[in-house]
């Protein structure tokens, strides 16, 4: 049984998809229903596969080298959010395309998104991972192109531009691992990893980091998190709050994986993750705290947060048998991001629609100061991911925290140097203040200021009765979670924690004065920043108006300043190679036709024609200059080439 449940969680979806455009022709009404029945059945079976003992399934020889799936533990808790977070989402799904005609496309990949990521979390290797995670790649594309504005197409090249390389990159990572350990399953190379000889541990550590790059790009991770701000804003809310919530997720369980069964114990791999994680971290909090356009704020949150996470895979590293608050904090942090996340992005949709179509907090400014059920429901998830005391993300923060603390504790018991990690703890809180800071920035526009002059109020009822439920459902489960954290969140850590092979643990008084004092003092730093950075430099009074200046400079966007002319240059010194091995040709051609008519009258000119190449003036820019993604694939190959000469030199 639990063979086909796991099975029909992954091939439904993509199977149900096919049956969205007979649905729209006969009737949408028929369509709205059937997308919201599909993933209430999803759910329904990632919570059977949770209650039913761990099982196996595989489809031998699909793909050559087939695929093989489990459950269980961490993998079944990921596919029930998922589930979750596609069932809510589709409850506000007829209100906001209600306007659109072009709504079977997205509806139509949306589900084949979901088959693809149920396939992701269900994998039991890492070569059908790869297949369902570079899938679920392609499917999502589609979501961040579908409005087909300049924008959002720009976007959208960048999206597929970074998944072609992170995925390029990972195969390579796959490659050098399956050259290594002679398979790709995630209990078979734990322990071959274990047993590997010492001259193999660089090339295992080589392998490791380009599965980082490749899962690291989905995650959202610096430096590859230049699609997540550009996709976000123009991206539908519902997608929105799948691709922050449970997208980049993927990229997360993969560099999970990576970190738990293969490089556990290396200080090289802990070092890489903990530095990019805190940099993903404090940049994404900075970048947040600068946006003036609601959802690009919170894009930026959700980098931020992936950046807390990756700093607890890190600190699992670094704690050995005594992992156990990281892990928790990890696992915690992963369920608490994705129901924050879809409470604020469906929230956000509810703010866009309101405003026709505006996001940019000049001219949503006051929307919600008559509607306190939209206020509370984007209150608590403000309050849960800035991590105030009672809410659910302050739970999983504190368990990172903790990680933290113990770890300088065991540094300075045994006579190491600290300073790193206290460095890192430092910023930590920081990250933590920054996010109330920016969190409360948002709250006070929408919710507390005077609308701009000549703005509507907005009507009372500005909700659907499903789109209510799904903000309800969302926030009540935050409030639930964060109140009960004994009864509720350490049972679902410890069992997703088997996955992790997290220690037993101690149990943590969460509202004892010990560890309220983290949330106190990044609570401090937040009031503080609001204070001194925004309320002085990113929010000022022009007369009776108050206006949120942009003061983020473009050029610092690092795919204009770095990728693009990088790319360029490299493009340039590809095509000079080219022209260089190319003219060797046409020299010895002229070299030999010189030789040819050494002795022939002077009058003898040889007859040229058309066969002889007659070329068109070239056009001013190249396709190989304007195409990002050509790029990136050109430069995946070269990897490829790189892989293949390093295995048979």
């Amino acid at each position: 049984m639990t063979k086909a449940l796991m099975l029909l969680a992954v091939f439904l979806p993509i199977a149900a998809a096919w049956f969205i455009y007979p649905l729209r022709r006969r009737d949408r009404e028929y369509r709205n229903l059937y997308i919201r029945i599909i993933p209430g059945i999803e759910l329904a079976i990632a919570l059977l596969l949770a209650l039913l003992p761990r099982g196996t399934a595989s489809l031998p020889e699909v793909c050559g080298l087939g695929l093989h799936f489990a459950t269980g533990s961490f993998q079944s808790m990921l596919a029930v959010i998922a589930a979750f977070l596609w069932m809510m989402t589709a409850l506000p799904c007829r209100e906001y395309f209600e306007a659109y005609t072009n709504s079977n496309r997205f509806y139509f990949y949306w589900l084949l998104t979901l088959g693809a990521l149920m396939g992701v979390f269900l994998a039991a290797d890492l070569f059908t991972l790869f297949v369902f995670f570079e899938m679920m790649s392609f499917t999502s594309w589609v979501w961040v192109a579908w409005p087909e504005t300049p924008k959002a197409l720009d976007a959208a090249k960048t999206y597929l531009a970074v998944a072609v390389f992170g995925g390029m990159v990972l195969l390579v990572g796959l490659f050098v691992l399956q050259h290594l350990l002679g398979t790709l399953r995630f209990t078979e190379m734990a322990a071959l990893a274990k047993i590997l000889p010492e001259e193999k541990r660089d090339q295992l550590l080589i392998g490791g980091i380009c599965c980082l790059v490749g899962f690291g790009a989905k995650a959202g991770m610096f430096p590859l998190h230049i699609w997540l701000p550009k996709a976000h804003p123009v991206a539908p809310a519902p997608a929105s709050a799948l691709l922050s919530g449970i997208l980049t997720k993927s990229g997360v369980f993969g560099i999970l994986v990576v970190a738990r069964y293969l490089l556990w114990n290396d200080v090289r791999w802990n070092e890489t993750v903990l530095l990019l994680g805190t940099i993903t971290m404090v940049l994404g909090a900075v970048l947040a705290l600068f946006s003036i356009d609601l959802k690009r704020t919170l894009a930026c949150s959700s980098m931020s947060q992936i950046g807390f996470i990756l700093l607890g895979v890190a600190m699992q590293g670094y704690l050995g048998e005594e992992n156990a608050l990281a892990a928790w904090g990890t696992v915690l942090h992963m369920l608490n991001h994705s129901l924050i996340k879809l409470v604020l992005f469906v929230a956000a949709g509810v703010i866009y629609l309101g405003n026709h179509h505006q996001l940019d907090l000049n001219v949503i400014r006051g929307y919600g100061r008559n509607k306190p059920f939209l206020k509370t429901v984007f209150f608590i998830g403000a309050a849960s991911i800035a991590g105030i005391p009672g809410f659910s993300g302050y739970v999983s923060k504190t368990l990172l925290h903790e990680s933290i603390v113990e770890y300088i504790h065991e540094l300075l018991q045994s006579g190491e140097n600290a300073l790193p990690f206290e460095v890192v703890e430092w910023l930590f809180l920081i990250s933590g203040g920054l996010t109330l800071a920016y969190m409360t920035k948002l709250f006070i526009c929408i919710f507390v200021e005077q609308r701009p002059a000549g703005a509507s109020a907005g009507v009372q009822e500005y909700l659907s009765p499903a789109t209510r439920v799904a903000l309800t459902l969302g926030a009540t489960a935050m409030g639930v979670l964060g109140l009960t954290p004994g009864l509720t969140m350490e049972p679902i850590a410890r069992w997703a924690g088997i996955f992790l092979w997290a220690g037993e643990g101690h149990a943590v008084h969460y509202f004892a004065l010990v560890n309220l004092k983290g949330a106190l003092v990044s609570i401090a730093i937040g009031i503080g920043i609001y204070a001194m950075v925004v309320c002085t430099a990113l929010r000022r009074r022009k007369g009776s108006e108050v206006v949120y200046p942009d003061l983020w400079p473009e050029k610092l966007d690092l795919e204009t300043l770095l990728y693009r002319p990088v790319l360029r240059a490299l493009s340039f010194l590809g095509a000079l190679c080219a022209r260089i091995v190319a003219s060797v040709g046409d020299f010895i051609v002229f070299l030999g036709e010189k030789l040819l008519f050494l002795r022939a009258p002077g009058i003898f000119v040889p007859k040229r024609t058309e066969n002889f190449g007659a070329y068109e003036k070239k056009p001013r820019r190249l396709l190989i200059t304007e195409a990002f993604s050509f790029d990136l694939l050109l430069a995946g190959g070269g990897l490829l080439f790189l892989l293949v000469y390093i295995l048979f030199a």
